[in-house]
C-alpha cells in the first residue's frame, strides 16, 4: 500500500466513523482529528487483536455463521474508545450497529481503491 493509499483509506475511515456518528445517537467522536486517531487506533487493533480474538472465537463464529464476527467487530470498536480520549460509545449495545455501518461503508470505500 503506498503512503497516498494510506491516507485515503485513513481518511474514508475518519468520514465514515464521523457519519456513524451522526446516525447514532451514543456514538459521539469530538472533532475531525479525534476522528482520524479513532482511524489510525482501529486499524492498528484490526491488525493485532481481532486476528487472536478471531481465533480464540472461532468454535462459536463457525456455530453461528460468522455472525458471531460482529460482535468481535463491536469489542474492537469498544476497545478503541476506551483508548482514545474524545470518543466514546455510550450504551454498549450502540457497538453493534455501529460496528456494522463502520463495516460496510468501510468496504464500499476500499472497493474504489
Amino acid at each position: 500500500m503506498s503512503p497516498v493509499q494510506f491516507l485515503a483509506s485513513l481518511l474514508a475511515t475518519a468520514i465514515i466513523v464521523l457519519g456513524t456518528a451522526y446516525l447514532l445517537p451514543g456514538f459521539e467522536v469530538e472533532s475531525f482529528v479525534t476522528a482520524i486517531v479513532v482511524a489510525l487506533v482501529l486499524g492498528v487493533l484490526n491488525a493485532l487483536v481481532k486476528p487472536i480474538l478471531t481465533l480464540l472465537t472461532l468454535p462459536i463464529t463457525v456455530f453461528t455463521l460468522g455472525l458471531f464476527s460482529l460482535v468481535n467487530s463491536s469489542l474492537i470498536l469498544l476497545l478503541t474508545a476506551f483508548i482514545v480520549p474524545g470518543f466514546s460509545i455510550e450504551p454498549f449495545w450502540i457497538a453493534f450497529p455501529a460496528a456494522l455501518i463502520i463495516a460496510v461503508f468501510s468496504t464500499v470505500a476500499s472497493s474504489f481503491s
